[in-house]
């Protein structure tokens, strides 16, 4: 969906499609039909947007026939849905029945890892609308915090030299690197320090604010970080966290999030933390917390949890605030449908279908408010 600014600047507003388990071709082009239809149709749009993620073994299949590209245009075209974002973190199996530490890896140390997102920025050239002024990839930050030795970051400064060199026949095509706790690059001002060196026409930073609200950032602070060391946000991914007060009391309902697929990094706003939601469940980690465990946008979790969509809409506001947007790529990513407590997951594809629309209405009508 496209929103337009005061400024008169499009905002595209899409949904990520790493919700979805397909990782072939044949199987992308089935989902659109099963999910990313029905979700436009439910919200009355002529097209919807894609946050489109592809494996890497389908990226590298992509990259390497136009035809194939051309293919998959059409694809989209025929069922009014849209491509200007692509989600280069997960490099495959990301709906596996357990991914944890998986995800980080390849990192930004490997070629692989580079001959990925070189891929996805060849596929994404040719899937962009004619009149979208850029196109972005969401990427991560780096690396997993452990092991980070000088040779892992001289090999991943390399990589980006040579990422940013890659992306010159992609003029419109720029690459964001996404803090996560637990990596490299966790926060805002670790972003200053550690990429304020690259190539900012073409790189720059993808804004999670589910990952900004585990941080216990002030969404006004970290943008204004971000602004003065000169990195742009190319990409936003609009997310919520849990949130809850005392977890003691919360015990019972929280130990229905403690899930063995995805990796819930939990931070107390004191300080400590822990690299899964069991972990600080059996540490006792003093309260309150924020737990990366992206929840829908537009409900709320069971008493006593709450969400961090205070921080979402925060960060909003000030993205939108000044005369231009600081970003006009907003991906709703809530990966996490098919884990979540029995009794809030979608019990098939319809539900589902619902669940994603109303995400995306709950953030239209948002920006809609702000533009």
């Amino acid at each position: 969906m496209r929103i337009t600014h005061r400024s008169g600047r499009a905002l595209h507003l899409s949904y990520c499609t790493n919700v979805h388990p397909a990782e072939d071709l044949p199987g992308i082009v089935t989902q659109l039909d099963a999910f990313a239809r029905p979700v436009r149709e439910r919200l009355g749009a002529d097209v919807l947007g894609l946050g489109l993620w592809l494996a890497a073994p389908a990226a590298a299949e992509l990259a390497a026939d136009p035809r194939a590209r051309r293919r998959l245009r059409a694809e989209l075209d025929a069922r009014g849905l849209e491509v200007v974002t692509l989600n280069g973190f997960p490099y495959a199996a990301f709906q596996a029945p357990v991914v944890k530490h998986a995800v980080y890896h390849p990192d930004w140390t490997t070629e692989a890892r580079l001959k990925y997102t070189l891929d996805l920025a060849r596929v994404l050239d040719d899937l962009l609308p004619d009149d979208a002024v850029r196109g972005s990839i969401s990427t991560l930050p780096l690396a997993w915090r452990d092991p980070w030795q000088p040779e892992q970051r001289d090999a991943a400064a390399r990589n980006l030299e040579r990422l940013a060199a890659g992306l010159t026949p992609f003029p419109r095509v720029r690459v964001g690197f996404e803090p996560e706790p637990g990596c490299i690059v966790e926060t805002t001002t670790q972003a200053t320090d550690l990429l304020q060196a690259v190539d900012t026409d073409r790189l720059g930073i993808c804004l999670d604010l589910a990952h900004l609200a585990c941080a216990w950032e002030e969404p006004a602070e970290a943008l204004q970080r971000l602004e003065n060391a000169g990195i742009p946000v190319v990409k936003v991914q609009v997310s919520a966290a849990l949130e809850v007060t005392d977890p003691v009391v919360a015990g019972g309902v929280l130990r229905q999030y403690a899930e063995p697929r995805f990796l819930h990094q939990t931070r107390s706003a004191s300080g400590p933390a822990a690299d899964d939601l069991d972990q600080a469940l059996a540490a006792g980690l003093p309260g309150p917390w924020r737990i990366h465990f992206h929840v829908p946008l537009h409900v709320a979790p069971a008493p006593p949890l709450t969400s961090t969509t205070p921080v979402l809409e925060a960060a909003l506001r000030n993205l939108m605030a000044a005369d231009e947007p600081w970003c006009d790529h907003l991906d709703v990513e809530t990966y996490t449908w098919d884990v979540l407590p029995a009794g809030r997951r979608p019990a098939g594809p319809a539900e589902l279908a619902d669940g994603i629309a109303g995400e995306l209405a709950y953030t239209r009508d948002l920006l809609e408010k702000l533009s």
